[in-house]
């Protein structure tokens, strides 16, 4: 992984995830924050790419200074322009059934790993289940870990590790897929304009697609926890983890824009 000065793109899009990437031990701090505005102050269109529940990407695409947002790992993307838009991977039939086929792999989950919990955000979830394993819970081991997602795939569900969570879901999209629908979409960008003018943002093993397709990925200091578990490592990382390096990062895309 190079310095973050050795990046010399003019880019026009920031695709970041949210937790332990903007936020520092759990916590959204001044910062960063403010690394946000400056880069949207600087004419950059900033996308979250997160793990994170519908209930809580209603209110980040509301008031944060971003374009849009992909949530509950490429479940959906919201976009507030005036009035709320919001596109869904799956129908409202299909949801539903997911949710009940979710419900049997929570059962499971619960009676098989010990210690381990729903996420305090599940109740604001639509498309996932969301494994606490070290957020509100004893930090698990990484065989507990390894446990959960093994008992997702036996039921056919995708299951990505966060730094967090394992989020497991039924149906075939990911991050990259939703977050490509939505550049394309709503910003009107080819695929060659997506991976020339975009960077990613991101610090555990489920950005990894994101890291593989972009070739301007980057890491916050902290990605280096999972680099025994990421094939796909970010192009460039920051000193700092969490939000302080997020605005390393933010500070190096302004500067080559001016």
């Amino acid at each position: 992984m190079k310095n973050l000065k050795q990046f010399n793109s003019k880019i026009e899009f920031v695709l970041t995830d949210i937790d332990d990437t903007l936020t520092t031990n759990g916590q959204l701090h001044a910062d960063a924050y403010q690394a946000l505005w400056r880069l949207h102050d600087a004419g950059l269109k900033i996308i979250p790419i997160t793990g994170r529940p519908a209930g809580w990407c209603e209110m980040i695409a509301r008031f944060w200074p971003i374009a849009g947002i992909v949530g509950e790992n490429g479940g959906f993307y919201f976009r507030y322009d005036k009035k709320m838009h919001r596109w869904f991977f799956c129908d409202d039939k299909t949801i539903k059934i997911n949710q009940q086929k979710l419900f049997e792999v929570q059962k499971e989950i619960l009676s098989s790993v010990p210690g381990a919990a729903i996420s305090s955000d599940q109740f604001c979830r639509l498309m996932d289940l969301a494994i606490d394993f070290c957020e509100d819970v004893t930090p698990l081991d990484k065989k507990s870990v390894q446990k959960i997602v093994e008992i997702f795939t036996n039921h056919g569900a995708q299951a990505k590790v966060s730094s967090i969570h394992v989020n497991g879901w039924f149906g075939d999209y990911n991050k990259l897929k939703t977050s490509f629908n939505f550049l394309k979409n709503e910003m009107q960008l080819s695929e060659n304009d997506i991976l020339t003018k975009c960077i990613f943002v991101g610090d555990s093993p489920n950005d990894e697609p994101m890291f593989e397709k972009f070739p301007h990925s980057f890491g916050v200091a902290n990605v280096r926890n999972f680099e025994q578990e990421i094939k796909h490592l970010p192009q460039y990382i920051s000193e700092s983890s969490g939000g302080k390096g997020f605005a390393e990062i933010a500070d190096r895309i302004i500067q080559l824009r001016r």
